[in-house]
């Protein structure tokens, strides 16, 4: 796109100084190039940033692109010089100062040449956040694991003939929605009756998902972990867990937002249980019946407060949410007197 917009933009500079002897309006040559296809391929870019940087991630282990990226340096360097050069040998002054006042007014953009910004960049954040929200999920997909309820508690006994059944209405979809959001992510502990268990949890804008970590000693579908492609909009700690080669297994179900109980642990059982950060969470069914607990440690008394927090608002705002959706949906004009 560089070289093909480089190479335009000299033909229009040589046709115009061949049939003219007036000085080239360079202002009004740059808002002519910097505009149309030049603005739609700027959006392509910005869309295709984050699989951009997926590519180049695994491309730094090999030999030959560290190659291409030292000529690629020097390369820059040429061209950095055959611009300098071609500022002072054909530009007059009063066409540097021309195209230095576009510079400093950010008149280059393609959209403050072409129509309103505030539009455009929004529509285009609009369209990178959609886009990097896929594929962080399109990746939670690969690395959450969901075992099968016989498997995940032995108390459900399913007969083998009737597996393939149950199979078919996987949960693994639950992820492919568009417009769910992940909010936060982390590692915590959680404290089992006899062990303490290493959990990573996932809290998304409707519920509140539980893994169990599990490290894979065999190579992540066959390949070298170092070369696993990792979203970076996720949290580092997972990122360098998937490079390992690890997966998060499913360790119960989903606990949607406006069903979860959160406790604060009272100081007081730090030393008589030997609690460090603790905090409850509480799983309730339709007929507010507690179905689970989870006892969950943080790393340090910060980490509590902020998953407490990022808990309590998420509670928050879904609950808002649905009952503005319900108060809408319900409302209806008043009855009459007469019935």
């Amino acid at each position: 796109i560089s070289l093909n917009f480089l190479n335009t933009f000299f033909e229009t500079v040589k046709e115009h100084v061949s049939k003219s002897d007036s000085p080239m309006d360079f202002s009004s040559v740059l808002r002519k190039f910097f505009q149309g296809d030049l603005c739609q391929t700027h959006q392509m870019y910005c869309l295709n940033y984050t699989s951009a940087v997926f590519y180049l991630e695994n491309l730094r282990q090999r030999e030959d692109f560290g190659i291409y990226l030292k000529f690629n340096y020097f390369s820059q360097r040429g061209q950095d010089f055959i611009w300098s050069f071609t500022c002072e040998a054909l530009w007059l002054p009063l066409e540097k100062i021309s195209i230095q006042h576009l510079l400093e007014t950010g008149l280059f953009l393609p959209a403050l040449a072409i129509t309103d910004v505030s539009h455009i960049s929004g529509d285009l954040e609009g369209k990178v956040k959609w886009l990097d929200n896929f594929q962080k999920f399109r990746q939670l997909q690969e690395v959450i694991i969901w075992p099968q309820v016989w498997d995940r508690d032995k108390r459900f006994f399913v007969p083998e003939c009737l597996k393939q059944s149950l199979r078919e209405n996987s949960s693994e979809n639950i992820l492919s929605s568009v417009d769910r959001l992940l909010l936060h992510e982390g590692r915590l502990t959680l404290a089992e009756s006899t062990r303490l268990l290493d959990v990573y949890l996932f809290l998304f804008d409707d519920f509140l998902l539980i893994t169990k970590i599990k490290r894979n000693k065999k190579k992540h579908g066959g390949s070298d972990p170092g070369l696993i492609p990792v979203c970076p909009s996720l949290a580092p700690e997972l990122q360098s867990f998937i490079r390992e080669g690890g997966i998060c297994t499913v360790l119960d179900q989903p606990i949607p937002l406006d069903r979860l109980i959160l406790k604060n642990v009272d100081p007081v059982h730090v030393t008589v249980f030997s609690l460090r950060n603790a905090f409850l969470i509480q799983h309730e069914n339709r007929y507010r019946q507690c179905i689970a607990v989870f006892l969950l440690q943080a790393q340090t008394e910060t980490a509590k407060k902020t998953w407490m927090s990022q808990i309590e608002t998420a509670i928050s705002n879904y609950i808002t949410q649905h009952e503005t959706k319900k108060s809408t949906a319900f409302c209806f004009p008043a009855e009459s007197s007469e019935i």
